[in-house]
């Protein structure tokens, strides 16, 4: 029996999982470098791990991962054109953009983001397409604000629902 396996389906179904948006940041050779990223995910709070995925096409991430250390910014919906700029390969994204190096690893910590999470990489495993990079937490923060969102292959933003609506 031979499967055909509709990867266009899968795309479709995957884009309706609706995710957060994070810019993933180090620092290479003094100079910080990032990159949108919507694969990310809390694994383990005792000990506290994140992972993150960037594609093997990513010519961010290796850059980063030199360094031993990243840090996960989350977005917020005020950040979209930040999410636009460091989506887009090559550049020099963080020019003009306001930071500070995280206490832990130094990697760089954007200003106004929801949430900021300083990690090690303890494990980098082949995910097929992807890489699928383990990082224990140095250090974190958090802000106020409304998530930027990433559904459909687009941004998007978050609407409370009503209490009829909570109840369907």
């Amino acid at each position: 029996m031979t499967v055909v396996f509709d990867i266009a389906g899968f795309k479709d179904a995957m884009s309706r999982f609706t995710t957060g948006v994070t810019i993933v940041s180090g620092i290479e050779e003094g100079e910080p470098v990032g990159f949108t990223c919507q694969s990310f995910v809390s694994l383990s709070i005792d000990p506290p791990f994140v992972a993150v995925a960037p594609a093997r096409t990513s010519t961010s991430w290796p850059r980063i991962a030199r360094a031993g250390s990243f840090c996960v910014n989350v977005l917020g919906r005020h950040q979209v054109d930040l999410g636009r700029a460091f989506a887009a390969s090559g550049g020099r994204k963080f020019e003009g953009v306001e930071w500070h190096p995280s206490p832990g690893s130094g990697s760089p910590v954007i200003e106004g983001c929801l949430a900021w999470v300083d990690c090690a990489v303890e494990l980098v495993h082949d995910a097929g397409d992807h890489e699928l990079i383990m990082g224990r937490v140095l250090d974190l923060g958090s802000g106020e604000g409304s998530p930027l969102l990433f559904f459909r292959s687009g941004f998007a933003a978050l609407a409370p629902l009503g209490r009829d609506e909570e109840r369907e």
